[in-house]
């Protein structure tokens, strides 16, 4: 009887404990519950990672370049924001004095062919007379893309075109947000009827992120100013790039960099897609034109050239694209794309001709006598669904393939699913969803095609309000769909996270990798997420599996590399997108007796207290990967991975080689 009246309690007992292992499970592990994860070194399957899997992709979005990575600090430097008709729209400059002594009006007079817009300064004050200047004289200022930032000790080269009625003498000067000088320099010339260039160089005296250009004047008379540039001396090998957004670029490794976009190539109208010609030779040269998807003018200073130039820098193979006579509105028929072919096929010979050719010797005269090292080309951006994309495609795989057979060319459309319906070497795909869908297609090349064109992930991210401003929930899931693809690189040749770089004072699109303002950068955990790949590409992947994983939370990949010093390691990735902690047993199969190192081995874990954490210009390093040491290592070991977390063990090993299983090796010292 006694018994039988227990009974109530334990049922009541029972369903209270299934109920908090379903509530503290939901993704179906329950908290603490060990995962078998089995690592075969030694596999036949083993495969080589391709060297360009993992890279960057650019686009002229967020003021990315104008007024970010391309270090000029002048914004309009050339006055044709406002296009080639006047009067032009001058902002940001601005007027010092007011119209009682000074006037700013612009006109076609300038020097030069393809921007004919030039600023015309007439001072209606004097020294003396009727009509004294103020102290400091009267002129204008231009605040550069939301500050210029001058640093003390530092020096900067102005650049700028001129003529005047008469004599001129000028102040130039660099000014601090508070009204301090930080640097200034007269200019004084007795004649510049004509057109003249002017070189200054400014030592800066002091810091301030906020500054601004000044030129200014005490001598009544009419002067006209065009191309007026400032950039600090120190770009990185002087090459016009701001060097702490560079080596945050540098420090991911990039296996390739595509470049310029995006729907910046496109443009909303083919008026003012990006032209490449249109962004080569002297910059006093460039027209500039308006990005009317994003909705800002550029002067192009970072153009065809310096792309093709930064992607050499950074040691990572280039990608072209171009456009095919197609922009979100309008279009090329296939019958009148000759013209846009040509222009295509210049392109090619001004990146990779002799330096005698036509546009290789454009290239020779710009300082790069060498070809660059040019070898992908895609054919537009998401045009795959335009009516006269696939016949404008033909046109150009088969003039390309004709002219220059070692390229290699990147389809719009989809082949992951069905074969394409046209050549190519590369299809693109693109994937901008929340964080759980993100995450859901680590799976999706599992069954693509391994023969015939691969895929070239171009574009992923997660987007929306799983994403923030930039979160480690988006961090985590983007890892997951990473895995995904490393597990199936004989599928996948490429793959870059988008957009690259956001000015904080621009975010027209929303999380980016890289935020920056005039003066400072940090990396959002989507940025340092990317940093646990940097080391595939090249590397040789192992097969690593879950055994009995009641979960669909975990997805895991290995890979053996050898760093600088030619230390071979064993890298395991694991991504655990549950809420719950998870102790991994790991097995690892077909090393050598001992090839472990007792020391040396590390645990690198990217995670927050919250899954929405982000980092800020007040906290750039809440979401970072936190590196610790590693003791109790070896072919069988247990490792704890948090929730909502990317995880890598990087195990040091003393061999050159990892044991096979019959004839198949696998020699990791080659990479």
């Amino acid at each position: 009887m006694g018994t039988i009246n227990l009974w109530p309690r334990i049922l009541f007992f029972f369903f209270i404990v299934l109920s908090a292992f379903y509530q503290s499970s939901a993704d179906g592990i329950e908290a603490d519950q060990p995962v078998a994860l089995y690592v075969n070194a030694s596999e036949a399957s083993a495969k080589k990672i391709p060297q360009t899997l993992f890279g960057i992709f650019f686009e002229e979005i967020n003021h990315a370049g104008a007024g970010g990575l391309w270090a000029e600090l002048v914004s309009n430097r050339g006055f044709e924001a406002g296009g080639p008709n006047v009067p032009s729209n001058i902002d940001p400059w601005s007027v010092i004095g007011n119209e009682s002594s000074v006037i700013l009006s612009t006109d076609r007079t300038s020097c030069f062919e393809r921007n004919k817009i030039a600023l015309r300064m007439e001072v209606l004050c004097d020294r003396e007379g009727s009509k004294v200047c103020p102290a400091g004289g009267v002129g204008m200022c231009n605040p550069g893309f939301w500050g210029m930032n001058i640093e003390q000790g530092k020096a900067y080269k102005l650049v700028f075109y001129a003529r005047s009625s008469g004599p001129i003498d000028m102040s130039v000067s660099l000014t601090g947000s508070t009204g301090l000088t930080l640097a200034a320099t007269n200019v004084v010339a007795s004649d510049i009827s004509n057109w003249t260039k002017m070189e200054v160089t400014l030592q800066a005296k002091g810091t301030d992120a906020k500054a601004r250009l000044q030129l200014t004047t005490t001598r009544k008379g009419v002067i006209w100013f065009d191309q007026v540039s400032l950039m600090p001396t120190d770009t990185y090998k002087g090459h016009g790039f701001r060097n702490d957004l560079f080596e945050m670029l540098k420090n991911l490794k990039p296996g390739f960099m595509r470049f310029p976009g995006g729907c910046f190539v496109e443009g909303e109208w083919l008026r003012n897609a990006f032209r490449w010609k249109e962004t080569i030779g002297h910059w006093e040269e460039r027209p500039g034109h308006f990005g009317d998807v994003w909705h800002y003018w550029t002067d192009d200073g970072l153009g065809h050239f310096e792309f093709l130039q930064l992607s050499e820098d950074l040691g990572a193979a280039p990608i072209w694209v171009f456009n095919n006579g197609v922009s979100h509105n309008d279009e090329v028929a296939t019958s009148s794309i000759s013209p846009f072919l040509q222009e295509i096929l210049d392109g090619l010979e001004f990146a990779k001709g002799d330096a005698k050719s036509k546009w290789g010797s454009v290239r020779a005269a710009m300082g790069h006598p060498e070809p660059f090292d040019l070898r992908y080309v895609a054919v537009g951006n998401e045009d795959c669904g335009k009516p006269y994309y696939r016949g404008n495609y033909l046109k150009f795989y088969t003039a390309i393939k004709h002219a220059y057979p070692d390229i290699k060319i990147i389809s719009n459309c989809d082949g992951s699913s069905q074969p394409l319906d046209h050549p190519a070497d590369f299809y693109d795909y693109h994937i901008y969803s929340n964080a759980k869908s993100v995450f859901g297609t680590a799976p999706k090349f599992d069954k693509a095609p391994r023969s015939g064109p691969k895929a070239f992930v171009s574009e992923y991210a997660v987007t929306g309000d799983d994403a923030g401003k930039g979160s480690l929930l988006a961090a985590v899931a983007e890892a997951g769909f990473l895995i995904g693809l490393e597990n199936n690189c004989d599928a996948v040749e490429m793959a870059s996270y988008a957009p690259l770089f956001v000015n904080i004072n621009d975010r027209t699109w929303n999380p980016d990798a890289i935020v920056f303002d005039s003066s400072k950068a940090y990396g959002t955990p989507s940025y340092w997420m990317q940093h646990f790949f940097r080391e595939s590409n090249g590397a040789t992947l192992l097969d690593a599996s879950f055994r009995s994983n009641p979960s669909n939370s975990l997805i895991a990949s290995a890979i053996t590399w050898k760093d600088t010093d030619r230390r071979a390691h064993l890298r395991i990735k694991v991504v655990n997108f549950g809420s719950n902690n998870v102790t991994l047993q790991i097995s690892i199969n077909g090393l050598e007796v001992n090839s472990i190192q007792p020391s040396g081995s590390t645990k690198t874990v990217l995670t927050s207290g919250n899954v929405m954490d982000e980092n800020s210009f007040e906290a750039p390093n809440k979401v970072v990967p936190v590196k610790i040491e590693l003791d109790d290592v070896g072919k069988e070991m247990d490792v704890v991975v948090s929730p909502h977390s990317l995880t890598s063990i990087d195990l040091l090993i003393n061999s050159n080689h990892i044991r096979t299983v019959g004839s198949h090796s696998v020699d990791v010292s080659s990479y």
